[in-house]
């Protein structure tokens, strides 16, 4: 879909400060270079997680945004993607999500794309909702569907002037796998859902490049397939290229298949860069920390991966811990 525009975890560096709603975070690194803040959320719907991880109870009825704005807005992210958002479901408090972190943190854009129309049952996990399309966008006013059928997606937010939107949505694998879920003991047979992606060319201080939100299938090689084809899907955009999700993919297994795709089918770049900023090839994961489970981290679902950019290395990477989700926010700090 097309859209016009108009462990260890480390600690977030001492001395870095906030902006205020709406401001740029630019900063200049030690080559002179301005840096982007970016991050990658998965929020578990702003779901508070106890001490020893567990969900914390929510009275029917009280649920409430603001723990999940505050949340988002401590990041100081100037693009920001988000995955496992809710929009108008009974479980949050039957709030547009995306809609009020962007109202809070300031986002000069925004999009957010359901990966399927459902509602949040307690013991029935989802009731679809066939009267809907798998696929819809929403934004700002008169930007995209302004419907009010329950779902559930990813959003990606940018301070930066967005020059174009794009959206694509995944279907589910054909298999359910025994997985651990927060607050339930020993394995739960889950099927997987659909999966949504948005990418948004960026106008950032060096140029424009491209941030792709996603969230990956947690089914072993189905993950992988959707991870290969939205690097197809976003070859014709100028790079940089850079990736922001959970992957569902650990450690260095991401970066590691992109730069085997690299090898075998090599990307053309799209609107070269100066010389003195020649990107260099393949990808790189500027950002090695865990960010699984949040209460103890051990491995790194989360991921931010980049092709396409200069030589330059990576100053800043930490992985906050938040009262919300079984996740932690990845952060990172690029030249763009």
């Amino acid at each position: 879909m097309l859209l016009g525009n108009h462990g260890q975890s480390r600690r977030e560096p001492a001395g870095l400060q906030r902006p205020r709603p709406g401001a740029l975070l630019y900063r200049p690194s030690v080559t002179g270079s301005a840096l982007v803040r970016l991050a990658t959320f998965n929020v578990l719907h702003g779901r508070r997680i106890l001490d020893d991880g567990r969900p914390s109870p929510t009275a029917p009825g009280t649920a409430t945004v603001q723990p999940l704005v505050d949340a988002v807005a401590s990041l100081g992210a100037d693009v920001l993607a988000l995955q496992e958002l809710d929009r108008f479901q009974e479980r949050s408090g039957h709030v547009d999500q995306a809609r009020a972190i962007a109202a809070a943190s300031g986002a000069a854009d925004w999009r957010y794309a359901s990966a399927f129309h459902a509602r949040a049952v307690p013991g029935r996990s989802w009731v679809r909702d066939r009267s809907e399309p798998g696929l819809r966008v929403y934004g700002p006013p008169g930007s995209g569907h302004d419907g009010e059928v329950p779902s559930h997606g990813v959003a990606l937010l940018s301070r930066l002037p967005v020059l174009s939107w794009r959206a694509r949505r995944f279907t589910a694998p054909p298999v359910a796998l025994p997985l651990r879920v927060a607050g339930r003991r020993g394995l739960t047979v889950i099927r997987d859902h659909p999966r949504a992606a948005l990418a948004a060319v960026l106008e950032g201080p060096r140029g424009p490049f491209t941030a792709v939100a996603l969230h990956l299938s947690f089914v072993p090689g189905w993950n992988v397939r959707q991870l290969l084809a939205v690097r197809r899907w976003i070859a014709d955009l100028p790079r940089p290229h850079v990736l922001l999700g959970d992957f569902n993919l650990v450690g260095a297994i991401p970066a590691a298949t992109l730069g085997a795709a690299e090898l075998l089918s090599p990307s053309r770049y799209s609107a070269p860069r100066p010389a003195a900023s020649r990107p260099r090839p393949g990808w790189r994961d500027p950002a090695r920390v865990p960010t699984f489970p949040s209460h103890r981290p051990v491995v790194q679902l989360d991921h931010v991966l980049a092709t396409g950019l200069g030589p330059h290395r990576t100053e800043s990477a930490w992985a906050p811990r938040t009262p919300i989700s079984d996740h932690r926010p990845l952060v990172v700090e690029l030249p763009l």
